[in-house]
């Protein structure tokens, strides 16, 4: 396994390569990455999986400085999976000191829910997986469905820009008891990790209201924020949305407009999201 830790390297080394599937991570490497390496391994000949820790999607007073950074145990998860490289740069290799700002934004997606509670997080994201995808220039990137909302923007901001590249939706990979992998769960306590599942009840409970047949939108939204409230999660938002756009619905029937629940709290200093696609 190769590790390029700057551009020049990364791009000598993917020359000519037909067929190469990028996963990009922040490190802190669980098993919903290696389902991500897994699906690569199935989509190209040639995997990379990029370790940055972008700090220009992180806001003031975010986690930023604790996010943890086990490298070690990153790059040998890396390799026992089976990645061919592992792009780690600097973040002087990513932003040059010389470089001018550079904004990318879909703006319908990126100032609602996650960017109303994070102002500047999806500009961000967008700057550095536009980069991502110039540097490796992969036939296919790997993104997870638990962070729904940046699949989304991810998936826009190709669109939008007619880039070469296929964003490959991997399923959320969820602990034994329903609560969805996250970097940040490690910041939990024993009582905080109890509490938490009230995010994957709360979808729960939205998905089998819709199935017995419930179409209102704030019932079923009412419903998510009773569970969650119940499990002592400070809720920030809990809603259902339409798949695509965002935007609220009329009413809720993924059979003839598709649905995803989200929902995002706080449990002390902790933030989680989760969500669930209604199936039709």
């Amino acid at each position: 396994m190769q590790i390029a830790a700057t551009v020049d390297v990364a791009r000598s080394a993917l020359r000519d390569r037909p067929s190469v599937a990028l996963v990009p991570t922040m490190g802190a490497l669980h098993e919903g990455h290696l389902s991500l390496l897994r699906s690569a391994r199935q989509l190209a000949e040639y995997v990379v999986v990029s370790i940055f820790v972008n700090p220009t999607q992180f806001g003031p007073g975010e986690d930023f400085a604790r996010y943890p950074r086990p490298v070690d145990d990153d790059l040998r998860m890396c390799r026992e999976a089976g990645a061919d490289m592992v792009f780690q740069p600097t973040a002087e290799a990513i932003y040059p000191p010389q470089e001018l700002d550079v904004t990318v934004d879909v703006p319908s997606l990126t100032t609602i829910l996650e960017g109303e509670h994070r102002p500047g997080h999806f500009i961000g994201v967008c700057r550095v997986v536009a980069k991502l995808l110039h540097i490796i220039r992969p036939t296919v990137a790997c993104f997870g469905m638990k962070d729904y909302q940046q699949l989304r923007v991810v998936e826009a901001m190709c669109e939008g820009l007619s880039m070469d590249v296929r964003i490959e939706r991997c399923p959320t990979v969820r602990e034994p008891d329903g609560l969805a992998m996250s970097s940040r769960n490690i910041y939990l306590d024993a009582d905080q990790r109890r509490h938490a599942l009230g995010l994957s009840k709360a979808l729960r409970e939205a998905q089998e209201l819709v199935e017995q047949g419930e179409s209102s939108p704030a019932r079923v939204e009412s419903a998510m924020r009773q569970v969650m409230a119940a499990h002592h999660v400070e809720v920030d938002y809990a809603v259902v949305r339409n798949a695509r756009a965002l935007g609220p619905l009329d009413i809720v029937n993924p059979a003839v407009e598709p649905a995803v629940c989200l929902v995002a709290g706080r449990l002390g200093s902790v933030r989680l999201i989760d969500n669930i696609v209604l199936a039709a």
